[in-house]
This record gives C-alpha cells, sequence and structure tokens, in this order.
C-alpha cells in the first residue's frame, strides 16, 4: 500500500514546500502566491480517499502535517527584514489548520463517498477550506490570541480597513481571509475537472 501511496505523498510534500515558499511573495494587497498552490493539498487528500480509502489519506495528511512543520520551523530560524520569515503564531496557526482542515476533509469525504461522483470532492474541500483559512488567519493575526506570541506585533494586520477595498470597515486580516477563502472556493471547483480524469484513468469507481 505504502508503494502506491509514494505518489500522494510526494505531490502532498511538494505542494506543501511551494506554498511555504510562495507564500513570501506577494499576490495583489491581500492576497500572496501561496494561496494559489495550498489548496491542491485539498485534490491530492480527495484522490487519495476516493483510490485507497479514508485511512490512507489520513497518512496522506499526516505527512504533509509533519513537511509543514519542518517547514515552518525552518522559517522562524530565518531572518527577513522584518524579522523571522515565519512567526510562531503563524507557525502554530499554519499546522492546527491544516491537520484539523484536512483531517475534517477525509471525514466529510468519506461520509459522502456513495453519492454522485462531484459532491464527494466538493462538499469536503468546502468545508475543508472553510474551516482551515478561518482558523489559520485568527489564530495567526486576530487580537484576541495575541497571548500566543507576545512579542509578536501584528497591528499591521489589525488595521480598520474597508473590507477587500470595498465593503464595510474590518481588520485587515479579516479582508486577507475572504480573499483567500475566495481564491479556495474557486480552485474547488476547478479541482473537479482534474480530478475526475485522474480517477477515470486510474480506472477506479468515481460513484
Amino acid at each position: 500500500m505504502m508503494q502506491k501511496l509514494l505518489p500522494g505523498i510526494f505531490a502532498m510534500a511538494a505542494t506543501v514546500v511551494a506554498s511555504n515558499i510562495l507564500v513570501q511573495f506577494l499576490f495583489g494587497q491581500w492576497l500572496t502566491w501561496g494561496a494559489f498552490t495550498y489548496p491542491l493539498a485539498f485534490l491530492v487528500t480527495d484522490l487519495t480517499n476516493r483510490l485507497y480509502g479514508a485511512q490512507a489519506a489520513r497518512r496522506v495528511v499526516f505527512v504533509g502535517f509533519a513537511v509543514g512543520v519542518a517547514c515552518s520551523l525552518i522559517g522562524t530560524q530565518i531572518m527577513g527584514e522584518f524579522g523571522p520569515l515565519v512567526t510562531w503564531r503563524i507557525a502554530i496557526g499554519s499546522g492546527v489548520a491544516f491537520l484539523t482542515a484536512q483531517l475534517l476533509d477525509v471525514a466529510v469525504f468519506d461520509r459522502f463517498r456513495g453519492g454522485v461522483w462531484w459532491r464527494a470532492p466538493l462538499v469536503s474541500t468546502l468545508i475543508g477550506s472553510s474551516l482551515d483559512t478561518a482558523l489559520f488567519f485568527s489564530i495567526a493575526f486576530s487580537t484576541p490570541l495575541a497571548g500566543l506570541e507576545p512579542g509578536n506585533d501584528v497591528s499591521w494586520a489589525n488595521e480598520v480597513l474597508p473590507l477587500l477595498g470595498l465593503g464595510p470597515a474590518a481588520p485587515l486580516w479579516v479582508s486577507m481571509a475572504v480573499a483567500d477563502w475566495g481564491v479556495k472556493l474557486l480552485l474547488a471547483l476547478a479541482a473537479l475537472l482534474p480530478f475526475r480524469l485522474i480517477v477515470r484513468k486510474m480506472n477506479a469507481p468515481i460513484a
């Protein structure tokens, strides 16, 4: 079984590493390039779940979590212009969000496994992605959780501005979270095509 899981393991590890690197580069005002690669983790999890089952998908998730923790620990030791590339709050938020959201994705996918082919990957990814965004941004940037890293000044993320530049006043991190969530939703829909093509190529049942 482990040999069969190697493509998924490598894909998950590559996604996590790429996202940890690309998150350092801004895309517009509220996003980073990592927002476009990280959602691929849900595609990897769902494909593994469909092809080999929930237990196999959890193994791939745990590998991704371990790689993510390693990347975060390395990032905390690399100093950038404004301090460590990865703060402890971001490291904690990233790890908690990834593991919780991915495991929820596995459970939801398994619950809807027997329905029409698109329901399990779409519903599980939408729910998992929403939880991922909520957990990461609130842990990493919200004022009530400042006690996680008292020495980390995230006042920049709590500057009150119009939501996405247009809506009601909200902390900057909320706009970042909403933009990130929107990208995840769009990519959840786009991922249905490669999901079906790969499942068909592997001659696995799609329902």
